[in-house]
């Protein structure tokens, strides 16, 4: 998978609760490869970001088999990886974010049980 940009993107730099009607989100998604898993996964994350964001995110895709060095910023240890870097503080998810409630929580979209 390339790099691939979603929207604009607008800097938050607030340490508060994130309304994700106003302000907008900057995700990484690290993976190996076109596998089916990290296939999955950037699928989930888009319907996830569509249905809850409102347009107002962008999705990096990050291929370690092609930028191996890139993953080395964010610590990736498990792929596929999400990184959430806007809004702060950075939140980490692993796996093919198939299970929506706790992609939810994990981003801060959902309070937490």
């Amino acid at each position: 998978m390339k790099t691939e940009k979603e929207n604009s993107v607008e800097r938050n730099k607030e340490e508060k609760p994130v309304n994700p009607a106003n302000d907008s989100w900057v995700l990484r998604l690290y993976v190996a490869g076109k596998t089916p898993k990290a296939l999955t996964a950037f699928t989930n994350l888009k319907k996830i970001c569509e249905e809850k964001l409102e347009g107002k995110f962008s999705i990096e895709i990050i291929d370690l088999l092609i930028n191996p060095q890139l993953g080395a910023e964010d610590q990736i240890l498990a792929l596929p990886t999400l990184v959430r870097k806007l809004p702060v503080p950075v939140r980490k998810i692993i796996g093919d974010l198939s299970n929506t409630e706790r992609v939810l929580v994990g981003l801060d979209l959902l309070p937490g049980s």
